[in-house]
């Protein structure tokens, strides 16, 4: 795979890779600067729309609303109209938290992690499962930095991670209520191998997971055994996203490091991508 910078893009932490099918349009975050990114894959023109705060993930919902993870509130953009709307929030007690990683599930709820941005990065992190009512669930603390997640082709497996852990696990997944059990440990890379941040899956189950510190992407098959090590050229690759007609299109976001800003990297994979569903719609069994 060879991968090549899109131009004109430069970032302190681009994050959360999103493809919007419906418009064929790829979206991204800036976390420090609050801002989401869109850029038509069909004619090139660029928008984007200023969050109250730092912005750790969003999903798609209906028509162009996105479901947003801003600081320790959820909100709803619409972006059309710009128009906001508060959903939920956690944590008023944990000012140096803040949302990272999060995803749409099979169950069309939003699964979101928090992490503690202080120097110790102490295990004060949560995953969060919140519902269109707007109606907050904890699946799981003692977290470092919350990241990794993504689903079977299936909808029956559940994979997440903790970057400052180290490592990667699977739960098993109930679509039709959200809850998960039968927890086990995935993987556990090293530094050299490459700490995991964002991750994708591909429809043959293969996870992808961006190794932040080793410049790289790893793709795992299901029962954890390191299949292939892609080399990127950025030092800090923080999340991959398929995209495009055939899924085939892999974009990897990227955080700046020494005199490198961060960007969006892309390639073409020799296996499609897995479907991410919309918030509030329970993907099809």
């Amino acid at each position: 795979m060879k991968f090549t910078r899109l131009p004109d893009i430069s970032c302190a932490l681009a994050e959360c890779p999103t493809w919007d099918g419906a418009r064929n349009a790829l979206l991204w975050a800036d976390i420090p600067a609050g801002v989401i990114h869109e850029l038509s894959l069909t004619g090139g023109a660029r928008r984007s729309w200023q969050l109250p705060g730092k912005v750790g993930s969003f999903g798609l919902a209906a028509d162009q609303t996105l479901v947003v993870a801003c600081a320790r509130d959820i909100i709803l953009l619409d972006r059309a109209s710009g128009a906001t709307r508060h959903l939920a929030s956690v944590e008023p007690d944990l000012p140096e938290n803040r949302f990272n990683d999060g995803k749409v599930g099979p169950d069309g709820a939003f699964w979101v992690g928090t992490m503690d941005e202080g120097p110790d990065r102490r295990p004060v992190g949560t995953l969060y499962r919140i519902d269109p009512a707007g109606d907050v669930q904890v699946m799981l603390s003692g977290l470092r930095t919350s990241n990794g997640l993504a689903w079977s082709p299936d909808g029956g497996v559940l994979y997440h991670a903790d970057s400052r852990g180290v490592w990667i696990d699977q739960w098993d997944f109930d679509a039709r209520t959200g809850r998960i059990g039968n927890r086990r440990r995935f993987a556990e890379p090293s530094e050299e191998i490459g700490r995991p941040d964002g991750a994708a899956m591909d429809e043959q189950g293969g996870y992808w997971s961006a190794g932040i510190s080793a410049g790289c992407l790893n793709r795992f098959a299901s029962n954890g055994d390191l299949q292939d090590h892609l080399k990127l050229p950025c030092r800090a690759p923080t999340m991959p996203c398929f995209a495009g007609a055939d899924m085939k299109t892999l974009y990897v976001t990227s955080l700046a490091r020494d005199d490198e800003t961060g960007g969006i990297y892309v390639a073409r994979a020799a296996v499609a991508g897995s479907a991410i569903p919309r918030f509030g719609r329970i993907a099809a069994s």
